[in-house]
């Protein structure tokens, strides 16, 4: 058996991504034809078949599925080492792309994109915004943000933003004035509500706690807008249509100015800040510049 080139296999994992010879050649940027021969040659090299095909699909066989599953997190180090090498002694330079939820793009990253890309002006970035819990890798990513999720055995993680954040309960006070302040989360139920739904379809969780009371509401909501609609949700509730239980961080500019008013404090809920995740087998050198930015910009 003859050793099969990185490049041979590289075409071969993005064949088996795509399920077909033409989408993988768009991907690479190359012709069908050519995928084609060098699936065949592949299969030569390994005296096995690693597709079935026919008029509609292509599909791994078993060895084909074995050999992706293996050779991928493989190809991804190689690639990544190669990059570690070539990087090392020069300017940092390369792709930084990240899976990132919608709540850090208001006022978390941005500023930290800001510097980065200062310090590291040869860097591009790409930030793809998905509040839904995607696997990044399979989307192309190098990294992702999260908050809380449970990470693979593979995965670690580092702090991004603050350590702890808070949700807060707010209204206007032309809407407080009208229909009276809550005594108790449970008082909600019978006040509009503005509720933010995240892109999975699922809405924002109305969450309490105070003490040992712990309590999960579902408020009347006349007014629900998708996460990425926020800043808009903010301003309806600055006008007075309902209260609005969003990030602190979100509400805080809006409380400042007197526009909102901070409603049952002592019952607002607090959570660890997000992470930036990754793969403890691939390291490349744009993704280890940005966790030691990370650090640094942590003790600033």
């Amino acid at each position: 058996m003859r050793t099969p080139s990185l490049d041979d296999l590289a075409v071969f994992l993005v064949v088996c991504k795509a399920s077909g010879f033409r989408a993988a050649a768009r991907q690479l940027g190359l012709s069908p034809s050519h995928v084609s021969d060098t699936i065949a040659r592949l299969e030569s090299q390994l005296a096995l078949p690693l597709f079935t095909r026919n008029t509609r699909s292509v599909m791994p066989t078993e060895a084909g599925r074995a050999l992706a599953e293996r050779m991928a997190p493989l190809l991804e180090e190689t690639l990544a080492v190669l990059s570690d090498v070539t990087s090392a002694g020069r300017d940092v330079k390369g792709f930084l792309k990240l899976n990132v939820p919608h709540a850090v793009m208001v006022d978390i990253l941005p500023p930290l994109l800001d510097g980065f890309r200062k310090q590291y002006p040869a860097v591009q970035v790409e930030i793809v915004v998905d509040d839904r819990l995607v696997d990044f890798i399979a989307e192309g990513c190098v990294a992702g943000i999260r908050y809380g999720e449970h990470l693979a055995q593979d995965m670690v993680s580092v702090p991004i933003g603050p350590a702890r954040q808070q949700v807060a309960l707010c209204a206007a006070p032309s809407y407080l004035q009208e229909r009276g302040t809550p005594q108790h989360p449970r008082d909600l139920l019978h006040h509009d509500c503005i509720r933010l739904r995240f892109s999975s379809g699922a809405l924002s969780a109305w969450t309490f706690e105070r003490g040992a009371e712990h309590l999960t509401l579902d408020p009347p909501s006349p007014l629900v807008l998708g996460v990425n609609a926020a800043a808009a949700a903010i301003d309806l509730a600055c006008a007075g249509q309902g209260f609005i239980y969003t990030f602190r961080n979100w509400l805080q500019p809006a409380i400042d100015r007197g526009a909102l008013v901070a409603v049952l404090p002592d019952w607002w809920q607090a959570f660890d800040g997000p992470r930036l995740y990754f793969s403890s087998r691939s390291m490349p050198a744009v993704l280890r510049a940005f966790i030691d930015f990370l650090a640094l910009a942590r003790t600033h």
